[in-house]
């Protein structure tokens, strides 16, 4: 047989061609001995809503399918070829005015799983067999309206231990989430916390927002029994899909990241690093190569992206775009992170990378308020809650929602009671705006009608916090967890207080405006004497 022959007979990779052509390996032992297939199906409105392409219902062409490698289009008759091998999830990536499956929990389904013999054994479940491949692995999608201006939920790391935790989060989040006009939320990993048979009762919980929601993972959300980082996925794969994809909502594209890799070495402990692999860099490269070069682009993980060994194959792809943010968790603090060159960054603006506050704040610890919920203070000195991604075109805004509490608490001021006229100079207020970064404006204004001065940025641990955590240590109390010790906070100012100051009752006013333009107040009383 002539090799050209031989290449124009069998539809494989070039490298394996090859290797059969010169060996005169039969075609059909090549696709055998690599577990190689090709999968096909459609994409289609669903217009009866039953999941399945009935006669007349329209195809749909040029919509993006996935191996989790690559991607191709669906052609004119909705119809698409990708290969797989025998642990590949095949997905369609949401395009911008139709919605995928949703389950009862609102959780998209939008996936196949291709694991004809399922997962290995673990201490938690993961796939089941599936069995050969079907002959055909179709899509449904529904049309749905997508503004140019709408908005999402960011969870990070909500965290629970058992069910009292996953109840903590339905009455400090949940239940003050029901009725948003956000268009879908995300959690950004560590959605439990090591035990993954509670998802389903989260699962469940989290509906009643009423909204779609992805799913990052997390590192408390793999197994830790598995004995490749291939198989830490598989309980998350039963339940969420894959662990890596994308989407389009509005004139937006999501992508969701798993940024946590397995690593279990032949001596010592296994363990999770930061990190993407090579099959997930090859779907960015190809996922981002049909993206416009002007549209939003928003990556979604859990590790921070300063923290992923293999970051700088991405900040390749993504710094000649003007409009891409990157967000995730895992630190259990809150900060504005802007990467520069010295982090190997070559772009001609900094990437702003945002690290979410979190749900579970400090872990659920400190002591529980009148509901019996836990404060939760982070160790930056920021509370627990979730954020607000507002998207306008090509802008963006992030508001930080403190959990249980009014939008507009957006700051705490520290300051003492009482101070001698003598102590003024020596006397700090500080201030921790929750939501600030560096590229705050933080002002303090002592007494009615005084003149605004600017407050320095401090790098400290917040005061608030040290004195709360002295304050809980002092009690002994043993029925709350214990709250984590304060750290250098990203977003604490300072300012001394003025040294001409008479004694009497003085309003410390504090205004802040963010990156955004967006402005917002406090107020604290002190008495000098």
């Amino acid at each position: 047989m002539l090799i050209s022959n031989y290449f124009s007979s069998c539809y494989h990779r070039p490298a394996l061609l090859l290797f059969a052509a010169l060996s005169f390996v039969p075609c059909s032992q090549v696709l055998a001995d690599d577990n190689l297939q090709t999968a096909k199906g459609i994409v289609f409105h669903d217009q009866n809503n039953n999941q399945k392409h009935d006669a007349n219902e329209p195809l749909l062409k040029d919509v993006k399918v996935s191996n989790g490698r690559d991607i191709v289009k669906t052609n004119q008759n909705g119809q698409y070829e990708l290969e797989v091998d025998n642990d590949d999830i095949l997905f369609v990536i949401k395009p911008q005015g139709w919605r995928t499956v949703l389950s009862k929990n609102h959780l998209p389904r939008f996936y196949y799983i291709h694991k004809p013999d399922g997962s290995p054994e673990l201490k938690y479940a993961g796939v089941k067999p599936t069995g050969p491949l079907p002959k055909s692995v179709d899509f449904a999608l529904y049309p749905q309206e997508e503004p140019k201006q709408f908005k999402a939920i960011m969870f990070g790391d909500p965290q629970p231990r058992n069910q009292e935790e996953i109840d903590y989060i339905a009455h400090d989040v949940v239940e003050e989430l029901i009725g948003t006009d956000a268009s879908f939320g995300v959690t950004l990993g560590d959605i439990m916390f090591d035990n993954l048979d509670l998802f389903s009762s989260n699962n469940q919980m989290i509906a009643l927002i009423g909204i779609p929601w992805y799913n990052v993972i997390g590192n408390h959300d793999i197994n830790y029994d598995a004995k490749s980082d291939a198989h830490s996925d598989e309980t998350f794969e039963r339940i969420y899909g894959p662990a890596y994809y994308s989407f389009d909502y509005g004139s937006a594209h999501f992508v969701v990241l798993d940024d946590v890799e397995w690593t279990v070495p032949e001596k010592g402990k296994s363990r999770y690093v930061g990190g993407f692999g090579k099959d997930q860099m090859q779907f960015i490269r190809n996922d981002l190569a049909m993206i416009p070069k002007d549209q939003m682009v928003v990556l979604m993980m859990h590790i921070p992206l300063t923290g992923v060994h293999d970051r700088t194959e991405l900040y390749r792809l993504i710094e000649k775009r003007p409009s891409c943010i990157s967000i995730s968790g895992h630190t259990h603090t809150h900060e504005h992170r802007f990467i520069k060159k010295e982090d190997g960054w070559l772009g001609a603006e900094p990437h702003h990378h945002i690290v979410n506050v979190t749900v579970s704040g400090s872990w659920w610890g400190g002591l529980k308020d009148e509901r019996g919920i836990p404060h939760a203070t982070m160790s930056d000195g920021g509370p627990n809650g979730y954020s607000i991604l507002s998207f306008d075109g090509a802008k963006y805004k992030l508001d930080y929602k403190v959990a249980g509490r009014d939008k507009d608490y957006q700051m705490r001021i520290h300051a003492p009671e009482l101070v001698a006229t003598a102590d003024l100079k020596k006397t700090f207020v500080h201030v921790n705006v929750f939501n600030g970064s560096e590229r705050s404006k933080v002002e303090m204004q002592f007494g009615k009608d005084a003149a605004w001065t600017a407050m320095q940025k401090a790098y400290e641990k917040d005061p608030s916090l040290q004195a709360m955590v002295d304050r809980e240590a002092a009690l002994k109390d043993k029925t709350s967890k214990k709250l984590s010790g304060p750290r250098a906070s990203s977003h604490v100012w300072k300012s001394s207080l003025p040294a001409d100051a008479k004694p009497g009752t003085y309003l410390i006013h504090i205004r802040t405006t963010d990156m955004h333009g967006t402005v917002h107040n406090g107020r604290r009383v002190i008495r000098v004497e």
